[in-house]
């Protein structure tokens, strides 16, 4: 009986080993068997992260465009990142369309006003399951002088250990209404489009290295 009860155990401990989330450690409260998740702390791995955006010019086609400088941290006690609390920041003055013009103007007072406001900030409030590896990603965004709740359709792209290391990834997308934040430059074509569309969707690539 003891070794049938031991053979159960190495089974049980063999799928919890292959579940799709890589879990937090856990550690023991007291003498009794309740446990709770340790407190993991993640970093952003920059190299290998990405912030992008995208939006319609002339009506006909998109124009997309990205930050070269950001930044972003998680931190999490459940080992399906339930209760994470994420931070991210975006220098504004490293806007890049691959045209030194536009990005000037883009920097002006037209749009992001980047010698007053410098960094657009994202301050997670909640990060739920939805089902499979898909969440959804509550906060507050601020651009300019602006702070309004939008929420992140989040892809979990999974967890890998190597070499002693432990890497999350993430893709995260939404679409804000730009005058929402005032940037307000509304030129329209002779047809009456605007000239740049004002929905803009963001998608932000991550990958997190764990402390």
């Amino acid at each position: 009986m003891k070794r049938i009860f031991a053979l159960t155990l190495l089974a049980g401990a063999f799928v919890a080993g292959t579940s799709a989330f890589t879990a937090a450690p856990k550690t023991t409260s007291g003498a009794g068997t309740k446990t709770v998740d340790a407190p993991s702390k993640w970093a952003l791995d920059k190299s290998h992260s990405n912030v992008k955006f995208s939006v319609t010019h002339m009506v006909v086609s998109d124009l997309d465009g990205n930050f070269k400088l950001f930044d972003g941290t998680m931190e999490h006690t459940k080992a399906d990142f339930s209760d994470a609390k994420i931070n991210f920041t975006v220098d504004v003055n490293s806007i890049n369309t691959d045209n030194d013009s536009r990005d000037g103007h883009l920097k002006g007072d037209d749009f992001f006003n980047a010698a007053k406001y410098p960094t657009i900030a994202f301050a997670g409030t909640s990060f739920t399951p939805v089902g499979g590896n898909k969440y959804r990603l509550a906060g507050n965004l601020t651009i300019r002088d602006v702070t309004r709740p939008v929420v992140f359709e989040t892809t979990y792209g999974g967890s890998i250990t190597n070499g002693g290391k432990t890497k999350s990834g993430f893709k995260a997308r939404t679409t804000i209404n730009r005058f929402d934040y005032n940037l307000k430059w509304d030129k329209v074509t002779e047809a009456g489009g605007l000239v740049v569309g004002k929905d803009v969707e963001l998608v932000v690539n991550v990958e997190l290295n764990k402390a």
